[in-house]
């Protein structure tokens, strides 16, 4: 994987061309910002980014449901959740 400074998006024209993931890195700092998914790989990366979030919102389902069992509510009442 190559890096590219923020100088680099400055001169869109070649970066734009690029056909590979990049990481973008700040140059001053030399600290990674992100990364830039060309449009060839548009279809591959959103199922990777919907998987990724299904997972994420499964495993807050199941904190939920944990907290929620473990927080004994009484008739009438409402549970908080907090365990």
């Amino acid at each position: 994987m190559h890096s590219i400074t923020l100088a680099t998006l400055r001169n869109s024209a070649d970066f734009f061309n690029i056909d590979e993931v990049v990481s973008i890195v700040n140059g001053r700092k030399k600290e990674e910002i992100g990364y830039f998914v060309p449009k060839s790989l548009k279809k591959e990366f959103e199922k990777f980014t919907y998987e990724l979030e299904k997972k994420r919102k499964i495993e807050k389902l199941k904190r939920i449901a944990k907290a929620d069992a473990l927080d004994p509510i009484g008739d009438g009442a409402c549970g908080d959740g907090i365990a």
